[in-house]
């Protein structure tokens, strides 16, 4: 808790200077992943891979069958139509593979979910989502 606060006060304290902006959120985030993990965040090769808008993960449990289990959500959202048309599946899997790679702490979790939305431009209340589940222990 005391870690978040001193966060929060840095950023706040720095967000008023005449900083470069790009280096205080590097900051910022430099220090969520020295918490939470190195490779937290998603990697430019992963959105590269369909040259999505917009990447987001989420730490989360979920229960199946009375069983709780440790579950990473990877958002990738508004991605290239062209580059998500083919098999959708294996670019899934693709994403999963990478993610896991780079997360030093993959191996606390017990599954992957990966997201794929497509958001409508005229109307940002309209989605569409996909998801592709698999075992972190099988990568």
């Amino acid at each position: 808790m005391k870690k978040i606060f001193l966060s929060l006060c840095i950023a706040c304290s720095l967000s008023s200077c005449a900083c470069n902006p790009e280096d205080v959120i590097q900051l910022a985030f430099s220090g969520m992943e020295s918490v939470i993990g190195e490779g937290f965040l998603p990697s430019t090769e992963i959105q590269s891979l369909g040259d999505f808008q917009g990447m987001s993960v989420q730490l989360g449990q979920s229960s199946e069958n009375g069983i709780l289990e440790s579950v990473i959500f990877l958002r990738l959202e508004n991605g290239d139509p062209d580059k998500l048309s083919g098999q959708r599946e294996i670019l899934a899997r693709k994403c999963a593979e990478l993610y896991l790679r780079d997360f030093e702490k993959a191996s606390d979790y017990q599954k992957i979910t990966i997201q794929f939305v497509q958001t409508d431009p005229n109307d940002p209340q309209n989605m569409a989502l996909e998801e592709y589940t698999f075992e972190v222990n099988d990568f």
